[in-house]
């Protein structure tokens, strides 16, 4: 009767074996990036940022391309950061009311003014625009504004100065104020040679300027043609040439800026501004804006939001048991109509040795089998592209990782050590997955395996495909103990029951 069952048992308890051999080799598990994970696994972003993305959940997506210091950028100021600076590094704040705030025309900063000389005042150094004695040539003053309210003599841009000529002092404006909810630009004996009406320019807005709404504004003077142009949301809302004809033809009055002064910015103007620049360049339509089209005529031009090139963000490498292999990336997306996203991945068991281009980004798409990319860590890189007229943005809510994980190799289940003259032997069974190796561990404690003595080498001991070793130059009279563990494709496995021996003079 015991034989019977034993003929049943035996073959029941092989097949179970190989069930659980195979179980701990093949199991599938979901890593997630984003969603209610969070993005903190996110190692780098250029020219991404953070918005709404769905069930309440923060999603990555283009940041509005605030604009860049260029070779005729005289002053900088975009709000980004936790500090106001010129970007441009020339211009230095004076004094500031200013606050930073996050809610921007472009990129994530604005700036915030309440009224009352709670703007900014910037000095330049000797050579630049409003800092210079008899600086001249052309110019342009670009910036976004979002007013609190538009009240009758708000003022947004203040320079006052003066310049000798032949001997008299001649005072010099150059403001922006509100008046009737349009900003009115005032140029007085700027331009010299200039008299009519007593040496004094006015430029004035034609549409009304909404409280609440961004809307962008650009001043230009081309020195070549005389042209002093005023637009908003790239339409031209007034021009005058200032020429000695008054119109396109006739030598240019030239624009000549006098003592250096303090310009202040938003020095008694309730809202918020962002993107201020000043260039020594004359900019045309068509180098900072496109024509969103032609039914829209009644906003017109608008402002590009993102760049062309969009933006990209990359993961950190990503743990996972050594060996694993990555099967299946997918997304929780919104891409509207024109704009792209591009998903990249690669593995490798040392990422202290990657760089941007090593190992190969492999290109994937959300959904499909991914088939070769496997190791101890995964990477993530995922660019993403705006719409041809840089309005509209995809936005990535969440991303997920589906890969097989390579289970740790379980120890051996019966281990045995025996004492002797300075040594002790130990034997134990072989495990009953695919094994290549196996690791001694031995200490003066229980639990602790930090034994350095054994001629065989410190804890641990590796011992190869074998099941068996015996470590001498052990001390007699002195407990060690100990614990295997298995290795397969680099990975070590949990250890085994602990055992114990003393070793002695006397041999067993």
């Amino acid at each position: 009767m015991s034989i019977q069952v034993n003929r049943k048992v035996i073959p029941c308890f092989a097949l179970l074996c190989l069930l659980v051999g195979q179980s701990v080799f093949s199991m599938e598990k979901t890593m997630q990036l984003g969603g209610s994970k969070g993005w903190n696994q996110i190692s780098a972003m250029d020219g991404i940022t953070t918005g709404p993305g769905r069930f309440g959940e923060a999603s990555l997506e283009l940041a509005t391309a605030s604009r860049r210091v260029s070779p005729h950028t005289e002053m900088l100021f975009s709000f980004e950061g936790d500090q106001l600076q010129d970007e441009a590094g020339r211009f230095s704040v004076a004094s500031s009311g200013i606050r930073l705030v996050q809610d921007a025309a472009m990129g994530k900063g604005a700036g915030l003014s309440t009224g009352g000389d709670t703007g900014f005042s910037v000095i330049g150094p000797p050579g630049s625009i409003f800092s210079t004695l008899d600086w001249s040539g052309s110019f342009s003053m670009e910036f976004w504004l979002c007013p609190s309210v538009v009240d009758n003599g708000e003022t947004v841009i203040s320079w006052k100065s003066s310049r000798n000529v032949e001997g008299y002092s001649l005072y010099q404006i150059l403001s922006a104020t509100f008046v009737s909810n349009r900003l009115r630009w005032n140029f007085t004996n700027l331009f010299a040679g200039y008299t009519y009406n007593k040496g004094e320019i006015i430029l004035t807005g034609s549409k009304s300027i909404i409280p609440g709404k961004w809307s962008h504004h650009i001043l230009s003077y081309n020195e070549e043609t005389g042209l002093l142009e005023y637009r908003v949301n790239g339409l031209v809302e007034d021009l005058k040439y200032i020429t000695i004809t008054g119109g396109e033809r006739g030598g240019a009055y030239p624009l000549v800026l006098g003592n250096p002064a303090p310009l202040d910015i938003s020095s008694s103007y309730a809202g918020k501004i962002d993107d201020f620049r000043v260039l020594n360049a004359y900019i045309s339509n068509t180098e900072e804006f496109f024509y969103q089209n032609q039914e829209n005529y009644q906003t017109g031009w608008t402002a590009v939001r993102y760049t062309v090139d969009g933006g990209s963000f990359m993961s950190k490498p990503l743990e996972v048991p050594a060996g694993s292999q990555l099967l299946r990336l997918d997304a929780q997306t919104l891409v509207p109509e024109e704009t792209g996203v591009e998903y990249f991945v690669r593995a490798g068991d040392n990422f202290y040795s990657w760089n941007q281009s090593s190992p190969a980004w492999i290109p994937v798409r959300p959904g499909q089998p991914i088939e070769g990319v496997e190791g101890r860590f995964f990477q993530v890189l995922v660019r993403m592209y705006p719409d041809g007229a840089g309005t509209k943005t995809p936005s990535i809510t969440s991303i997920s990782l589906t890969y097989k994980e390579n289970e740790p190799p379980l120890p051996p289940f019966y281990v045995k050590a025996t004492a002797g003259n300075g040594s002790v032997e130990l034997i134990w069974s072989h495990t009953i997955d695919k094994s290549t190796s196996y690791y001694v561990y031995y200490g003066e404690r229980p639990g602790e395996y930090l034994g350095r003595v054994a001629l065989e080498g410190s804890s641990p001991v590796k011992v190869g495909i074998q099941n068996s070793i015996r470590l001498t130059g052990l001390k007699n009279g002195r407990i060690y103990y100990f614990a295997v563990a298995s290795e397969y494709n680099g990975q070590i496995g949990p250890l085994s029951q602990e055992v114990y021996a003393r070793p002695t003079v006397q041999s067993y």
